[in-house]
C-alpha cells in the first residue's frame, strides 16, 4: 500500500509534526475524497478552499451530531465527556442554533470582551515577569509558562472560575484532551473527564445560588423573549467555551512563536513595527490553523462538492488547515508573510458556525506575541525545530505542541 493510499485509509495518523506535504499532495488529487478515519470510521473529507468555504455555510450539511447517532451509529460519536455536555452551538441545527448562539452571544458581546484589554496585557506581564525571574539563559517551556496559563486564566476569570479550582481543572482538561489510543489511556481520560463534569457543574450550581458580575451568571440569566438556556444546554455551552477559549489561543500563541522563529526576515519585520501585528496575526491563523480540521458534519442529502457527489447519511470533515494553504485561494500559500493583505483564511470557520470567541482569541494572541517579542529581543528556540511535537489534542479537531523549549536572554522592562 502505498503511503497516500495508507493516509487516506487512515486519516488523521499522519505525522501531526509536519502534516502539510502530506495535504497538498492529497489536495493535488482532488478537493474532495472518500476517507476512513484512524479508528475505522467512514468519511468524506474536503480539503480544497472554495470547497471548504461553501461546505462550512451549507445548510444540508448537518452539525447535530445526536439526530445523526440516533439514525446511524456508523458516526463518530460525540466522545467525552458525553452527551451530558454535547448539547451547544458547535452540535446543533437551526432553528436550535439560532436560538443558543442569541442567548450566548448576549452574554459574550464585543463590548464585555474589549473590556478586558487592560486586564490581560496584566496577565501577559505578569507571565512574562515570572519567565524574566528565571534569568537569562535558562530553559523555559514556553507552552507550560506562557501559552497554556494566558488563556486559561482569561477564560477562567471570564467566566468566574474560582481561583482555587483552577489548577485541579487545567490538569483535567490536560488529560481529557489527551489522544486515548490505548484502553489505559482511555480509563485516564474518563477519570479527569468525570472529575471536570463535576467541577463545573458545582460551580453553575453556586453560581445560581449566588450570581456575580461574571459569564456563567450572565449566560444563566440570558434570555431571548421567554427562551434561555436549560441546564444541559448550560453545561454543555460553559465547557466549550473553556475548551475553546484556552486551548486553541494557546496553540495559535505556540504556533505563532514557533513560525517567526523559522522566518528570521518576518520576525525582524515584525519587531521594527509592532504594527503589523493585526495583519500578522491573520497570517498566522492561516499559515498554521490551531484548529486543523471543522467538528464533524453530516450530509442530509447527496450533496455535489468540487465535482464529487457525496451521499446522504456520509459524515463529512472539512480540512482548514489544507484549505488555509490552497494555491488557487492564496498567492505562495506555503511561505509565511506577515505583510498578506487579501487572506480570507477560515481558521475560524464560516458562516452561521462562525467562532463566536474570534475577537478574544485576537486580542489575546496580539497582545501575548507584541508584548513577548518586545520583552525578549533575543528569544530563541533551545532544541532543533525536529525536535518539536504538535502531540497535544486529537490531531483532527485539535493539534498543538506538547512543550516549546526557549531561552529567553535577556528581558526588557
Amino acid at each position: 500500500m502505498s503511503a497516500m493510499a495508507h493516509s487516506l485509509s487512515a486519516w488523521g495518523d499522519y505525522d501531526r509534526d509536519n502534516p502539510f506535504p502530506l495535504f497538498e499532495r492529497v489536495r493535488q488529487l482532488g478537493p474532495v475524497h472518500e476517507v476512513t478515519l484512524a479508528d475505522g470510521h467512514d468519511a468524506w473529507l474536503i480539503v480544497g478552499h472554495a470547497e471548504a468555504r461553501s461546505a462550512l455555510n451549507d445548510s444540508r450539511l448537518s452539525k447535530d451530531m445526536q439526530a445523526a447517532l440516533a439514525s446511524d451509529g456508523e458516526v463518530v460519536a460525540e466522545g467525552l465527556p458525553g452527551p451530558a455536555f454535547a448539547r451547544h452551538m458547535l452540535v446543533v441545527d437551526p432553528p436550535d442554533h439560532t436560538r443558543l448562539r442569541r442567548l450566548v452571544a448576549s452574554a459574550f458581546s464585543v463590548r464585555r470582551i474589549e473590556g478586558l484589554r487592560p486586564h490581560v496585557q496584566n496577565i501577559v506581564d505578569g507571565l512574562l515577569d515570572d519567565i524574566a525571574a528565571r534569568g537569562p539563559e535558562q530553559q523555559v517551556d514556553l507552552v507550560a509558562a506562557f501559552a497554556f496559563p494566558l488563556p486559561f486564566t482569561v477564560i477562567c476569570e471570564l467566566l468566574g472560575v474560582p481561583h482555587a479550582g483552577r489548577a485541579a481543572l487545567g490538569t483535567g482538561l490536560i488529560a481529557l484532551l489527551s489522544p486515548t489510543s490505548t484502553p489505559e489511556e482511555y480509563e485516564i481520560a474518563k477519570r479527569a473527564s468525570d472529575a471536570v463534569v463535576e467541577m463545573l457543574t458545582t460551580l453553575v450550581e453556586a453560581e445560581q445560588a449566588d450570581p456575580g458580575d461574571d459569564l456563567i451568571s450572565a449566560l444563566i440569566t440570558a434570555r431571548d423573549g421567554d427562551e434561555r438556556l436549560d441546564q444541559r444546554e448550560l453545561l454543555s455551552t460553559i465547557f466549550q467555551l473553556i475548551v475553546a477559549g484556552h486551548d486553541t489561543t494557546a496553540s495559535l500563541i505556540g504556533n505563532s512563536v514557533v513560525a517567526l522563529l523559522q522566518h528570521p526576515d518576518q520576525l525582524a519585520t515584525l519587531r521594527a513595527d509592532p504594527g503589523k501585528m493585526p495583519t500578522a496575526i491573520e497570517e498566522f491563523l492561516r499559515y498554521d490553523a490551531p484548529v486543523p480540521h471543522s467538528t464533524f458534519r453530516y450530509a442530509l442529502e447527496p450533496i455535489d462538492v468540487g465535482g464529487v457527489t457525496i451521499p446522504a447519511g456520509a459524515q463529512v470533515i472539512i480540512n482548514l488547515a489544507s484549505s488555509n494553504r490552497d494555491p488557487n485561494q492564496f498567492s505562495r500559500p506555503d511561505v509565511l508573510d506577515i505583510d498578506r493583505t487579501d487572506n480570507r483564511h477560515i481558521a475560524f470557520g464560516h458562516g452561521i458556525h462562525f467562532c463566536l470567541g474570534a475577537p478574544l482569541a485576537r486580542m489575546e494572541g496580539l497582545l501575548a506575541l507584541n508584548s513577548l517579542l518586545r520583552r525578549f529581543p533575543q528569544l530563541r528556540l533551545a532544541i532543533p525545530v525536529e525536535r518539536l511535537h504538535w502531540d497535544h489534542g486529537d490531531g483532527l479537531v485539535l493539534r498543538g505542541l506538547s512543550e516549546l523549549p526557549v531561552f529567553c536572554g535577556p528581558a526588557k522592562p
